[in-house]
């Protein structure tokens, strides 16, 4: 395979993984959105900080691992939830009823 060939490979791979992402992003909720937010800036942040610390790709790729994993994890953690609610008997429904401010 010659120089020329790989890159044509490398473009293709990457041209095709965006479009399964954009993809699959348009399905989302927020919630899986806010996570995959925080996926992608902790990954980013753990892939520089892993390759200056270990100063090699390997550690790059961990650093961005661990990283994606953790924003994920921390933005879910950190998702606004509803603080107030408030909730009455509905006679006709025969339940009780709650609306979140």
């Amino acid at each position: 395979m010659t120089f020329m060939s790989s890159r044509l490979v490398n473009r293709v791979a990457l041209v095709s993984t965006l479009g399964a992402v954009l993809a699959l992003g348009a399905c989302a909720n927020p919630r899986d959105q806010r996570m995959l937010d925080g996926a992608l800036i902790g990954g980013t942040g753990g892939a520089i900080i892993g390759g200056v610390a270990s100063g090699t790709a390997g550690g790059a790729v961990v650093g961005g691992v661990a990283g994606a994993a953790v924003g994920a994890v921390v933005a879910d953690a950190t998702r606004p939830r509803h603080r107030a609610k408030s909730c009455w008997w509905d006679d006709r429904l025969d339940r009780r009823i709650c609306r979140y401010r």
